[in-house]
């Protein structure tokens, strides 16, 4: 019987499972994510994937990568460097590498080392742990492999189906290494392959398989780890990606507001799972159409905001190119209609699987006319649940259009989620007509105080009226090309957005800060950590996150105005700090700008910060 480890208590952890596109890292990083979450961990997953279709099999360009961090409390990236990096193959290990910390436990397929698999990732020599600098008593070196063949040589299934289930000998392994209750993992696969039981069970073994190994022969490390969590509140908990929680907050608005929810769009990377979600809750009421293009879905969600539906269309940056007509149509129409641009790196098809928050003049700007829109940035996977929320509550209180960004980082990546109730959300109550107003209704009738017109359904008796393209007279609805009426209306739609109620701007941090840090959307998780870090050098900053970007919070100018030093922090090469300055007299930001299709590090931004203080 192996000798008992010891078990060492850690508050954080950063694990990165990396192989080819076809070893499922994706998964197995799932998989582990999930586990975590349902014990109460905090997590933040980044799935970290190559645009290829399919790469040549163990070529370094074909490389996929999944990287999660694990905390006992809160957590806000995944972590800039990981502390076990699962290699499964050569190739892997010569991209992954960088990712790991100088003195990170690296688990590696000794089986997927062989003379060609080294020759496709390009190393010199056999000694490849040696050209890579690597201290060989840091790496489990596992036949993984073989062992999995010889688990499931009794299994009747064909090589190729066996050599799939080579991930979850890694997540064994892994789950070994951190103590993770393995019923829970049986679970997960039992669900995901509800239709195929053999499958899961195949999956189950391979799993237990590589516990046992780490169990039994204790993989050359000296102690095993538990993290355990830190004020728990009560609940029901799931790991969530940033789509999901797209999704979900759609319908939880759609059942609020008495409505249903219709979705008309063409997949994209990375917006399509929004699709994909929706598309599964035809029993909430949700109706899904997967159009022909772009421009399609965005029409058909118009017709259905016409009709008196929560009207949806999904997209990335390309897509809301396509769609900037269609948009200014519900704009000056003043229907409600929730555009999601998830974002990823341009221009043109650029990097489709990557993040970058390029998009922000485009949502503000990229339209014909004077065409104003609110903007909502969701703050981290989980926000994207309120972000979507309140963005459709915007759209059917306001009669508007309003655009809600997310981007590729929070969209795949996943954080631990606690399921709220339908009583704790706010009440949507849409705009409509009123029962007076029938008979004498007209489509630009507003509320004095908002400017918000009223919203009647077609198809109501008394409420006959017409909507299109063309600009309306205010009064009568009918079409109109005199001057002042077309500058009143211009006035109006830009006048009603400006009134549009948002919360107030939070600082964080210190109240005396010598610098104060800037970042909407995304970033909030780095830029937050990189104040801490400063913060624990003794260094005194603050940090504001922009969450509503169009309108501001009211309080901007004067948060921003108070500080000597503020710093623009954002994956772009200055679009939130143009467009600040724009806004606010006199502000003059530094800024920090980086377009690498990736997130911030932590420790790069707090180098650049302390060089400011």
């Amino acid at each position: 019987m192996a000798e008992k480890l010891e078990v060492k208590e850690l508050d954080q952890v950063v694990v990165r499972f990396s192989g080819d596109s076809g070893d499922g890292m994706q998964l197995a990083g799932n998989i582990f994510s999930t586990v975590s979450a349902t014990v109460g961990n905090g997590i933040s997953t980044f799935p970290d994937y190559p645009a290829d279709i399919r790469a040549p099999q163990g070529s370094l360009t074909g490389v996929s990568g999944f990287q999660v961090h694990i905390g006992a409390g809160k957590v806000y990236t995944p972590g800039d460097r990981c502390d076990v990096l699962v290699a499964m193959n050569a190739a892997a290990l010569k991209t992954q590498y960088k990712y790991a910390k100088p003195q990170a436990t690296i688990i590696i397929d000794t089986d997927s080392f062989g003379p060609k698999d080294l020759e496709k990732a390009q190393f010199a020599s056999e000694d490849y742990l040696a050209e890579m600098g690597i201290d060989e008593d840091r790496v489990v070196a596992c036949p993984i492999t073989q062992m999995v063949k010889d688990c499931l040589s009794d299994s009747g299934m064909d090589n190729k189906s066996i050599l799939k289930c080579r991930n979850m000998f890694a997540l064994g392994l892994v789950c070994w290494l951190f103590n993770r209750d393995l019923s829970l993992v049986s679970n997960f696969l039992k669900e995901k392959f509800a239709k195929k039981p053999q499958i899961a069970e195949n999956n189950i073994k391979v799993v237990q398989a590589g516990y046992d190994y780490g169990h039994n022969v204790h993989a050359g490390v000296p102690a095993t780890y538990r993290i355990e969590s830190k004020d728990k509140v009560k609940g029901r908990y799931m790991d969530i990606t940033g789509n999901k929680a797209t999704a979900y907050g759609l319908i939880a608005a759609a059942e609020k507001a008495g409505l249903k929810l219709f979705l008309g769009s063409y997949p994209i990377t990375p917006a399509t799972d929004i699709l994909h979600e929706l598309s599964k809750h035809k029993s909430c009421g949700v109706i899904t159409v997967q159009c022909e293009d772009e421009i399609s879905g965005c029409a058909s969600a118009i017709g259905a905001a016409f009709a008196g539906a929560l009207a949806v269309t999904s997209t990335s940056g390309p897509g809301v190119c396509l769609k900037s007509e269609a948009m200014n149509l519900a704009v000056i129409d003043e229907l409600p209609l929730l555009i999601v641009d998830v974002q990823r790196g341009g221009p043109s098809t650029g990097l489709p699987t990557k993040s970058e928050q390029t998009d922000l003049l485009q949502a503000l700007y990229g339209r014909n006319g004077e065409s104003p829109m609110p903007v909502i940035a969701a703050v981290s996977p989980t926000d994207c649940f309120d972000a979507a929320y309140q963005a459709a509550k915007i759209a059917l209180e306001h009669l508007t259009p309003v655009i809600l960004l997310t981007d590729a980082f929070i969209a795949n990546g996943s954080g631990a989620w606690k399921l709220p109730t339908m009583d704790e959300l706010p009440a949507i109550q849409p705009h409509y007509a009123t029962a007076e107003m029938k008979g004498q209704y007209t489509p630009y009738f507003r509320d004095e105080q908002t400017k918000v017109r009223y919203w009647a359904v077609p198809g109501q008796e008394g409420y006959t009226h017409i909507l299109g393209g063309l600009e309306k007279d205010g009064k009568t609805g009918a079409i109109s090309t005199d001057p002042d009426n077309h500058d009143m209306m211009c006035r109006l739609r830009a006048e009603k957005v400006a009134k549009i109620p948002v919360p107030d701007l939070e600082v964080e941090g210190d109240e005396d800060a010598e610098v104060l840090i800037v970042g909407f959307g995304s970033t909030y998780g780095h830029l937050y950590s990189a104040m801490e870090a400063l913060q624990q050098e003794g260094q005194k900053v603050a940090l504001a996150q922009f969450k509503f970007i169009n309108p501001l919070p009211k309080n901007t100018a004067e948060v921003l105005m108070r500080y000597k030093k503020v710093v623009v922090c954002e994956q772009n090469l200055g679009q939130l700090a143009a467009y600040l300055r724009s806004k606010v007299d006199g502000f003059v930001p530094y800024q920090f700008n980086e377009v690498k299709g990736q997130p911030f590090t932590v420790g790069n931004l707090t180098k650049a910060i302390k060089n400011l203080i």
